[in-house]
């Protein structure tokens, strides 16, 4: 009987290659949240830092000049903080969005590899009948064969 060849390969190729490069597209999204999310624990951290010094100047006194300054960077750093939890929001998006679409593409390629599986099994069961009936067919001819050499010589 000839090789198993499964007719939709090259689909299920494609499929798979399509859900490969969703999980890559996915992995460099998830990438830019974590640095994303990294960023805004060190603006955090660089905001904390502009507040106790604030609080510093105050207790040591200080022109008023310096409140306004420290007032402005840290109304700035509030601002700039935001914008990048917007930023993070968005990059979020993109990550579920991306999860989707690759769970999406792990529905549809697991449809092609359960039906070449399938395929595959249908194979193996008709491997098998054909070679039950090429051993009963040389049984019998063999039990034929013995036969009429029996018969010649009685």
């Amino acid at each position: 009987m000839k090789q198993f060849q499964y007719r939709l390969d090259t689909v299920l190729a494609y499929k798979t290659q399509v859900l490969d490069n969703l999980r890559t597209e996915h992995a460099a999204i998830i990438q830019n949240v974590n640095r994303k999310q990294e960023e805004i624990r060190n603006l955090n951290k660089e905001l904390v830092s502009y507040e106790s010094d604030f609080d510093r100047t105050k207790e040591e006194g200080a022109a008023i000049e310096h409140y306004r300054l420290f007032d402005m960077c840290i109304g700035r750093m509030e601002e700039i903080i935001d914008v990048e939890k917007e930023h993070l929001k968005d990059l979020r998006k993109q990550e579920d969005a991306k999860k989707q679409e690759v769970i999406s593409a792990k529905v549809d390629t697991s449809k092609f590899e359960k039906l070449k599986e399938k395929k595959y099994q249908e194979y193996r069961k008709a491997v098998m009948k054909a070679d039950e009936a090429f051993i009963e067919e040389f049984v019998s001819n063999t039990a034929a064969s013995l036969r009429i050499r029996h018969q010649h010589r009685g």
